[in-house]
Parts: structure tokens; C-alpha cells; sequence
């Protein structure tokens, strides 16, 4: 989501001359690099949750499957602006905004596909016997088509509002600026839908995992629970919040980073915004991978002899545990 940054830092990205140019470089290269590292890890994940029937029939893994889907996606037209920003490249309005709505379309899905993971690990601890009532195959999927549905919601509320800007100004098809964010939802009125809509995006969210976390505390307290399994929910809960407030910090640093670029030179600003980049755009994307990819022992063993291509080693368990 350091996107929202791009309208502000690219010229502090630019390959000027000079021997900031081959760091700039050097940045660049090491980012995609990363990307291309995760988005093959990504891929690869999304392949193992549709290789075996038990991952298309666990409400879990197909809620994984949804999160690990847009958090992939998101990432492809990210790095294409982010390519864009670092090589002076502009574009068209119309494919400008074509590109920030690919990115803002899953922006939403990942934190409430997050709530709906934080509920569905609280009832399976908190209510076991219900919890194949609960979360069936047919209840998971409307419950992620909901999620989409508010995402879609959430751009079409964009569009309405930036087609009423236009009637009051000039619509011009050529940019002046980079594609970013800000050049898209340039209007005062966005700054202000926008406060509102993550405030409540967020806050309901965060409710929503830490009410799951402390619910499971006080079950596994309980003789009857299996202290080992509660545990667990409890780590993946607390993860689902970091990962939370790594998406949270994203959207709100971007007026830090605003107020550094008018104290300290280009390419101090440029160092920070790759840091940002690659700690709140690409790392909280990729940690479903490590919570589930490699804690899960149903998950864990498939992905891994995916990954290695099919390649029997032994280190690499042929079968869950």
C-alpha cells in the first residue's frame, strides 16, 4: 500500500545522473527481486490450497486461499507503479486510474478476510461442536463474497466521487505527475472519505481479532481445552493483528514521510521509502505465507515439496504429522 506515498516521493526516486543513480539502481533491483521471490512463494502456496480436496473443504484453508489471492494480486499492479515511479515513467489518466483501482480493489479484502479468519479460529476453539455447523463450505463462500461485495462497494463510492470532481473541473487525460494515488484522488474530498472509511475499516476490524483472541484466552484456562491447540490459535490471532497494524501503518506514514522530505535530501527520502516499500507494502502481503505456509502441518509438508518442484529430500517430510 506504499503507493499512497508515490504522489509525494517520486521525484526523490528519480534516476538523476550522478553516483546515486547505481543505488537508486542497486534499490530497485534488490525490491523486485523480493517481490518476485514472494509473489513465486505466493503462487506456489495458492497452488498447494488447491492440489489436495481437504484444503477446498476446510473453511480455514479456503479463507487462506481467499486472503493469499488478493494479497498476490495486489502485489502486480504495486510494483508496476513502483517500477513506473523509479524510471520518471508517466502514463495516461485513464491507465493511471485503471492501476490504483486494481490496487485499492484488494486493498479491503485482506483485513476483512482477517476478521472473518479471527472468528472462524474463535469458534472452532470456543465452539467445537458447532463450528462444523458454523463454517461450512457454503457459509465460508458467502462470507468471502461479502467481503469482495464491500470491496467493490468501497471503489464504486471512489469512481461516483471522482466523476462528480470532474463536472467541477477540467478532466485532463495526460498527467502532469506520476501515477500515484494522490494524482488520481487529487480533490480534498478523498483525504476526507478516506480518514473515515480506513477509521472504520480498522477499528471494526481490530475489535473484531482482538475479541477473538481474548476470547480464546479465557477458554484455554479451561481444564477441558487443548492448551496446545489454544496456544496456537492464540499465536496465529496475535500474528493476524501485527499483520493488521502493518497495513494500518501504511496508509497513515505517508504524511511522515511527507513532513521528512522537506528536511532531509533526495536521497535520504529515497532510502526511506524503499525501507517503507518493502516493510509495509511487500512484508505484511507475504506473512500468510509464513503464518499458515509454514506453521501449518497439514500445509507445511505439500508446500514445501512444491516448492522444491516435486524434489524428494530428507528434510522435507512426505507426510503431515
Amino acid at each position: 500500500m506504499v503507493y499512497l506515498l508515490q504522489g509525494k516521493a517520486n521525484v526523490t526516486t528519480s534516476l538523476d545522473p550522478g553516483p546515486e543513480k547505481y543505488e537508486l539502481i542497486l534499490f530497485g533491483m534488490l525490491i523486485v527481486s523480493a517481490i518476485c521471490c514472494f509473489f513465486y512463494i505466493n503462487c506456489v502456496l495458492l497452488f498447494t490450497l488447491r492440489s489436495k480436496p481437504v484444503f477446498c473443504e476446510t473453511s480455514r484453508f479456503i479463507l487462506l486461499f481467499n486472503l493469499l489471492f488478493a494479497d498476490t494480486f495486489q502485489q502486480i499492479p504495486s510494483l508496476l507503479l513502483y517500477i513506473l515511479s523509479c524510471f520518471n515513467r508517466k502514463i495516461p489518466f485513464d491507465a493511471c486510474g485503471f492501476l490504483v483501482l486494481l490496487c485499492l480493489a484488494t486493498d479491503s479484502i485482506s483485513p476483512l478476510t482477517l476478521a472473518v479468519m479471527s472468528v472462524e479460529r474463535y469458534v472452532a476453539v470456543c465452539l467445537p461442536l458447532r463450528h462444523a455447523t458454523i463454517f461450512t463450505v457454503r457459509s465460508t463462500g458467502m462470507a468471502i463474497a461479502m467481503v469482495w461485495a464491500l470491496s467493490f462497494i468501497h471503489i464504486l463510492i471512489r469512481v461516483f466521487m471522482l466523476v462528480h470532481v470532474f463536472t467541477i473541473i477540467p478532466f485532463n487525460l495526460h498527467m502532469n505527475n506520476f501515477c500515484s494515488k494522490e494524482a488520481i484522488f487529487f480533490s480534498p474530498i478523498f483525504n476526507d472519505f478516506e480518514k473515515v472509511y480506513a477509521s472504520t475499516l480498522f477499528v471494526s476490524v481490530g475489535l473484531a481479532i482482538i475479541g477473538s483472541y481474548i476470547g480464546v484466552a479465557l477458554v484455554a484456562t479451561s481444564a477441558s481445552t487443548d492448551k496446545a491447540s489454544a496456544r496456537k490459535v492464540l499465536q496465529t490471532l496475535l500474528l493476524h493483528l501485527i499483520q493488521l497494524c502493518l497495513v494500518l501503518t501504511s496508509i497513515t506514514y505517508s504524511t511522515i514521510i511527507i513532513a521528512i522530505a522537506r528536511t532531509v535530501g533526495r536521497l535520504t527520502i529515497s532510502r526511506i521509502y524503499n525501507v517503507c516499500f518493502v516493510f509495509l507494502n511487500i512484508l505484511p502481503r507475504c506473512l500468510s505465507a509464513l503464518i499458515y505456509g509454514l506453521r501449518d502441518q497439514t500445509i507445511r509438508p505439500v508446500l514445501m515439496h512444491n516448492l522444491c518442484c516435486g524434489c524428494k529430500s530428507s528434510v522435507i517430510p512426505n507426510k503431515s504429522r
